[in-house]
Parts: structure tokens; sequence; C-alpha cells
């Protein structure tokens, strides 16, 4: 049966309707949430919660309701005609016959890199003599053989500056809580030191080594029964690790009086003589810096007030910040090897016309190798790299395509660099630029395309939101494609944390385009695409403007002539889930279906759970009467309406997700299979293997994707 039609019907058609696909009997009663109201009252406010229940991980019935969901929208999805070719055509695009690389570090002559084999699980890490030989490679670690089920996966490596050993953070089931181990990288032969506790989807983890690979300093999260179990999260703490001393013995650095919410991350020279600690202040874009002297002795280089939120250590032990004190784009200041303040900071790099693009956890806005800079800037969604030397002369760029993404720029010691450059159309190659020269080569590691798609093109357009903002909207499309409104077409955004959402390349996405669909991503507020101004302009109290821009975007897509209401789905997860609810709630008529991956939806109570206390600089608090009064008019869960027609909605969780509790969607699950009066399906499916979604095993991903394209083929009506 097509479920196509918005008109309304019964609640209990739907129930029963669900509960006929689950089988019924025990299951089938635990499939229906019942209510069991909580009033809290907010600044004067009350607010009711039916299914405040639902947020006990340990009960028996939360356990149930959540089994039952997920067999009922088992039985949904796997009953959509056609789902083998679905299911045949996602793997063979997800499983490419050759091997995959990421994540590469060139030390003491040797290419460490996590490398996806073809059938394997998790990626490995492996390491090579040359830069350009692949063949060569040997593994060093392989989270597959220690764990054949494919649940444990490598969360960060860091090798010794000699390259003789290498410190892995392994963690289970998506859990992200990782723990250290150390590897011989000639033989892959695992020492007997072990590290608990150094990496969590709250703040992550990092490591940094002395000089002679003595030893190491390393983050620490508290361990229990050193602090009331829901501390366990908090507190993290830098620590050295003498190799082949017991970790009981390791002494703390640094860490006491940093705020609770603190994250850190740890960098040094390659002779030992300087240590620099970056702290954030939970998810706040406030940044605290610290260096270690050969003595011992930490001093404060910068502090939460001075607007720097990048620094990167030179092999000389000079600092290169970017700092928003003068200018909210950025500028690149150098502080002397010497110094310990930043008053003897200079300017090297002035604004470029362009924002400097950072991210604290990922991949670098900033790199220094040898002599030279590279700097990555935002474009509206695609980036460039622009390369100076350490004076702050420009050389030009680094060569990328058009509409595109460049990462991973890999310093090799002498101003030369590795970088990978994928596009929508194009996936990730890895090339060599010659800073001398300019020219760039393409390597051995680049990943092959699985499909060809010369036959699709990518355009930028422009949509304009509710107060006039104009917000870019890419699309990728068939080329010589009528604009008769009748293309399936798939929306996605994110809108937070100031991170933008930058072109790339979907080894899945070819299932969805040859079927006729067309793909669109909106750089809406909250992002970084312009900047720190368009991420504040979608945080805190101006959240709204996040979901405008969106529903700005999808009104685009549909006035230019791409699809229609009925042809129109959505996607998102974690804080792109928050604006899949909003959508959801605020324009139930503006969807036909929408996938929300490990979302957030009750915005009252998001800052009780470990990670929701590191974002609330973010999205605010409800100890804020402004704050509260922002986050209420738009928490999902608080917006569901009894007897609206809702769109198709299908939400994807993790029981082991460290960074969004799983009760987010199993409660709106619950609120909109209660209210809706559609037909289309509300369905909730709770993995038991994964988390927030790093991490996942591949086998779990090919399946997750089935799942997706299954839903949106059937309820968009996408024939063969």
């Amino acid at each position: 049966m097509r479920l196509g039609s918005r008109g309304a019907v019964p609640t209990a058609g739907i129930v029963a309707m669900l509960l006929a696909a689950a089988c019924t009997g025990e299951r089938g009663e635990a499939l229906v949430a019942r209510k069991e109201p909580v009033v809290d009252r907010y600044h004067g406010v009350e607010v009711r919660d039916d299914y405040r229940w639902l947020e006990r991980s340990g009960d028996p019935r939360v356990h149930a309701f959540a089994a039952a969901q997920t067999a009922a929208a088992r039985a949904w999805l796997d009953a959509v005609p056609g789902r083998e070719a679905i299911a045949a055509r996602v793997a063979e695009l997800m499983r490419p016959e050759a091997a995959t690389y990421a994540d590469l570090r060139w030390v003491a002559g040797t290419l460490f890199a996590m490398r996806r084999g073809p059938g394997a699980k998790q990626p490995a890490l492996v390491a090579m003599d040359r830069l350009d030989a692949p063949g060569s490679a040997r593994v060093v670690v392989d989270p597959n053989v220690l764990d054949p089920a494919g649940t444990t996966a490598i969360d960060f490596y860091v090798p010794s500056f000699d390259a003789r050993l290498v410190a892995v953070s392994l963690s289970r089931g998506g859990s992200e809580t990782g723990d250290l181990g150390l590897w011989e990288v000639a033989s892959g032969t695992r020492l007997g030191d072990a590290i608990p506790r150094v990496n969590a989807g709250t703040a992550g983890g990092s490591v940094a080594w002395n000089a002679g690979g003595t030893g190491l300093w390393y983050t620490r999260y508290p361990r229990p029964g050193e602090m009331p179990d829901d501390e366990l999260y908090f507190h993290q703490k830098l620590y050295f690790h003498a190799i082949g001393d017991d970790p009981a013995n390791d002494r703390e650095e640094l860490g006491g009086g940093l705020p609770r919410i603190a994250e850190i991350r740890v960098a040094s020279t390659p002779d030992g003589r300087r240590v620099l600690a970056s702290v954030q202040n939970g998810d706040s874009g406030s940044f605290r810096y610290f260096v270690r002297d050969p003595d011992g002795t930490w001093s404060d280089l910068a502090g939460w007030d001075d607007r720097c939120v990048h620094a990167a250590l030179a092999s000389d032990g000079s600092i290169y910040l970017v700092s928003r004190s003068e200018t909210p784009d950025g500028e690149v200041l150098r502080v002397p090897a010497a110094s310990r303040t930043l008053a003897d900071a200079r300017v090297v790099v002035p604004p470029v016309g362009a924002p400097i693009e950072t991210d604290f956890y990922a991949d670098a806005g900033l790199t220094v190798a040898g002599d030279r800079l590279y700097l990555r800037v935002q474009r509206g969604g695609p980036d460039a790299v622009m390369v100076f030397d350490r004076d702050g002369r420009p050389h030009g760029e680094l060569p990328s395509l058009p509409i595109s993404a460049v990462d991973e720029v890999v310093p090799l010691g002498n101003g030369d660099v590795l970088f990978r450059n994928e596009s929508y159309l194009a996936p990730p190659a890895w090339f060599r630029f010659d800073a001398a020269s300019g020219e760039r080569r393409e390597t051995a590691l680049s990943e092959p395309a699985a499909v060809d798609l010369s036959g699709f093109e990518v355009v930028r357009e422009w949509a304009v939101s509710k107060d006039g903002t104009k917000v870019p909207v890419t699309v990728v499309r068939a080329r010589g494609a009528g604009l008769d409104g009748a293309r399936p077409t798939l929306l996605t955004g994110y809108g937070g944390y100031g991170l933008s959402r930058r072109p790339r390349y979907r080894d899945h996405l070819a299932a969805w385009l040859e079927r006729g669909g067309v793909f669109a991503e909106a750089n809406i507020r909250g992002g970084g695409e312009f900047g720190e101004s368009w991420h504040r302009s979608g945080a805190l109290t101006s959240k709204q403007n996040v979901f405008d821009d969106f529903a700005a975007a999808a009104r685009h897509l549909i006035e230019a002539g791409y699809t229609r209401p009925e042809r129109l789905a959505i996607e998102g997860g974690s804080n792109g889930g928050l604006l899949m609810g909003a959508m959801i709630t605020q324009h139930p008529d503006l969807f036909r279906a929408v996938v929300s991956h490990v979302g957030i939806y009750d915005m009252l109570r998001t800052e009780l759970s470990p990670n929701g206390a590191f974002n609330i600089p973010e999205f605010g608090t409800v100890k804020d009467p402004e704050q509260f009064r922002a986050l209420f008019a738009y928490s999902p869960y608080h917006h569901v309406v009894d007897g609206t027609p809702y769109p198709a909605v299908l939400m994807l969780t993790g029981e082991n997700d460290p960074r969004v509790e799983p009760w987010q969607s199993l409660k709106m699950a619950a609120r909109l299979q209660a209210a809706t009066a559609s037909p289309s399906p509300i369905l909730l499916l709770t993995s038991a293997s994964s988390g927030h979604g790093v991490g996942t095993s591949q086998e779990e991903k090919v399946a997750q994707q089935t799942d997706v394209y299954a839903f949106l083929f059937r309820t968009l009506g996408v024939g063969p």
C-alpha cells in the first residue's frame, strides 16, 4: 500500500497498523507508550511531559518499548517493494573493491593511515615507508582482529616522533569511551601499558609524546570511585605517563581550576622542549591556552576573553594562533618560541577576505608545514586552502576542484604537504603538493569512484529566508533535467556549532540520483560558512533563524521547479536531528518524508545529560529566563499538536550514544505516534550496537543506509 495521502485517520488506526506489523502479543502492547504526565514549572510556565518515564534507561518497560518500535519499523521497512534491489545497490556502492585511506600522518619517514579494506567492518591502522606505495602498507592495529564482531573502533592514534611506537584509543559499540594502548609499529606488538578512560563522547581525547618516546601526555576522565557516577564524563584533565610504569603512578599535569566542561587538546614539539594545551570551555568557542617549558612549568598563554580560537605548535616551538580579537573572520598571530605570553604575539597573516575555518575536534584550519602556513578558508560551504610562508607572504592556493572541500593537510617536513580534495561528485583524492613549484600530483592513495557520475552536475543557488537573509543551496541534479516539479528531492542541513557543511562525496548517493532523485544541501545559519557572525545568528536565542533558513531552502526547491511537497524529503542528524524535529512541528505540510538520525527533540531537558551540559553555550539553558523562552518556543517535543497530519518519519538512534541520549528519540516517537492524524508511518529504529555514528561498523552503516532509501523510495513513490 502506498502511504501518500495526507487525509486524517484516527490514531487508533495507525497503532493498529503498527501492531499488526509487530506481530501483536506482548511486543504489541509495549508498542503503545502509556502517558504518565509530569508537570514542571519554569519561570512561572507550567510544562507537561507525558513520556518522562521513557528517560529511565534501566526500566524494562523502556527496553520493551524500544524493542517493539524497532520490530514494527523493521517489519515496515523489510516489506518495501524492491528492498532486495535497494540493499544490493547500496552494498555495491558502499563496499568498494579497493582500500580507502584517511587520517594520514607522516612521521620520521613513515606514513600512517586509517585504511578500510574491502569487506572490513572497521578501518585498521597501517604504516608504509613510502608516501605513494599503499601496496607496501603493514597493519599495526586491526580492530577487526581484536573484535571480529566489528564493534571495536579506533577513536584516534598518535605515533611517537621516531615512529617506533603508536598510542591508540579503542572504544566499543559506538560508546566513544576509549582506553589507550601502546603498540610497536614495526612488529604490531602491543605493550603492557593500558590507560583507561582517555576518550569520551563529551570532550573527546588527546595524546602528545615526549621527545624520546619514553612517555606521553594524555587526557583522562575520572574513573569509577573517584567521583559520583553522574560526574564521570566531566572534569577532563591532563596526565603524564612514563612507558612501562603503572598508570596509577601517572602525574596530573593540568586540570585543576578548569571548568567542569573543559575540553583539552595537547601537542608537543619533536625535541620535547615545549607542550601546548588548548582548552575549550564546553562547546562555547571560548579557549584558553597553556604552554609547558622543559622544567615542567605550565604558563597561561591566552585566556578565555582573548578570542583566540585555534592554535598550532611549530617544530621550533613558536605558536601560531587564529585570533578573532580584531576581526570576526580571523587573522593569524605568531608567538615566538621563547615567549610564554600573548603580549609578544605579532600578526603574520592579516584578514584574507574570507573567514578562517577552524574545528576543535576535526581537521585543523591552520597547518604549519616546514616554512609554509596552510590556511583553510570558508566560501559559503565550499572551501579553499591559502598558502603563506611563515612571515605571512602569500603563495597562492592549493589547486582544487570547483565547489569542493580541501581537508587533511598533512605536513611532510619540508613545506610540502599531502592533502585530500573531494566534491559532491568526485570521491576523495589524495595529492602531494610541491611548495616550491606550486604543482600537485595525485597519489595512489586516492579513492576510486564506485560509479560514473558524469551525467550529473552541481549548481549553487540562493534561497531567501524569512528575515531576508540569502541562504546558499547546493543542488546535485541530472544534466538537462526538466524543472517540472516532479523530481523526488532530498534536502539536508545542519546549522550549529559554527560547523560548515562542506561538499562531501557520499558513496551511496548514486542510488538516489540514478532513480531520478535530486539532492540538495542548505548552508543555513548556525554554521560557519560565512564566519562567526553566521554562527551566532543561529545560536542561543537566535536559533529560530536556523529553522527559517531551512524552510526557505525547501520552498526554493519547490518554487524553482525541482519538486513539490509530496515529493520532498529532508534528512539530518544530531543537531541536524533537532532541525528535523523543528521542521516536523513547524512545517508539517512542507515535506512528505523526514529522516532524523540521533536527534535532539526535548530542548528543556537536554542539558541534564552529560553532553547536554557541554552544549549549553550553543543552545542556552532553561535556568536563564530569556533562553528558556527561546528554547521552549521551538523545542520540537513540546510543539507536537494532536490531530495534525504529520509527514512520514523515520528516526534512528543508538543505545550507546554518548552525545544525544536515546530517550530523545523514544519520547519524540511516542508523542508523534499519539498525535498524528496522518496514515504516514512514524518509525523508530534503535540500534543495540552503535552510538552517535562514530565507530559504527561498515556493515551496520550499509544496513542503515538501505533502511533510509527503502523508507524514502516507498514514501515518495520512487520506482526502479
